[in-house]
């Protein structure tokens, strides 16, 4: 898939949140890469397939100070994505399940919860 089109699906996803949901995405940089880099990786499930990442500090744990930081960045990965999918429909459906999970994290949802919820 191009990555423009790629790019567009992750938009979509965005799009497709609840209002309230994306009212909050403040101070936060959503983009598209091809794989991860060797520190993303870091910390990861060995033998694991990483298909986004968040990185950045949750809404939750952000006290009065928090202010003057960089954004925090949720990171979708392409190539990794298209070899975990064998058709474009389950790119699209990928797609929406990472940004939806790497967004959670922002809203300091946790994996083990996400799981709980059928989104992990």
């Amino acid at each position: 898939m191009d990555s423009r089109r790629f790019e567009r699906l992750v938009e979509q996803a965005i799009e497709n949140l609840p209002e309230e949901f994306r009212e909050r995405l403040e101070n936060i940089d959503i983009v598209v890469e091809d794989t991860p880099t060797r520190a993303q990786l870091r910390g990861g499930k060995r033998g694991e397939t990483l298909l986004g990442l968040y990185e950045g500090v949750p809404l939750t744990e952000r006290g009065n100070n928090y202010g003057f930081v960089t954004p925090d960045k949720v990171t979708v990965f392409q190539k990794a994505i298209e070899s975990f999918c064998k058709n474009d429909n389950e790119i699209v459906a990928e797609v929406e399940r990472v940004v939806i999970h790497e967004i959670a994290h922002h809203f300091g949802i946790s994996d083990a919860r996400l799981e709980e919820l059928g989104l992990g």
